[in-house]
């Protein structure tokens, strides 16, 4: 089973988005994780009504620091365009999406940053299902 972990600096939203979808469309076939390099140590609202739209209860995250993470190798761990803010982890490879920071977008952008990731999620799915 691939392993795959999601950083941003909070672990508030993007990231905690990206492990919800990849745990609803890789449906048990990838172990998924989240964490932040400065965890604000709440999900967002926001993102916990985006996901809930998308048939995931988000509240059953919380917003934790990669010291919490499972020290093991990742096959991918993909940041969310936090750049230097997101520490070495060990992983096979690093890939960044540079992908919008939603905090103070009100839901509608949101909504358009978790399709974002959505898509990504998708995206790197079927990668790693066919290597």
């Amino acid at each position: 089973m691939k392993k795959v972990l999601f950083v941003c600096v909070e672990n508030s939203c993007r990231s905690q988005m990206a492990e919800a979808l990849m745990r609803i469309h890789g449906s048990g076939s990838v172990d998924t994780y989240s964490a932040g390099s400065n965890p604000s140590g709440v999900v967002s609202p926001k993102a916990v009504a985006a996901m809930r739209e998308a048939g995931y209860d988000l509240t059953l995250h919380r917003s934790k620091p990669l010291d919490e993470v499972i020290d093991m190798e990742y096959d991918i761990v993909v940041t969310m365009g936090c750049g230097d803010a997101c520490p070495f982890v060990r992983a096979g490879k690093r890939v960044d999406w540079s992908i919008p920071d939603p905090k103070g977008m009100d839901l509608n952008g949101v909504r358009a940053v978790r399709d974002m990731i959505e898509d990504r999620v998708k995206l790197l799915l079927s990668r790693l299902q066919s290597a």
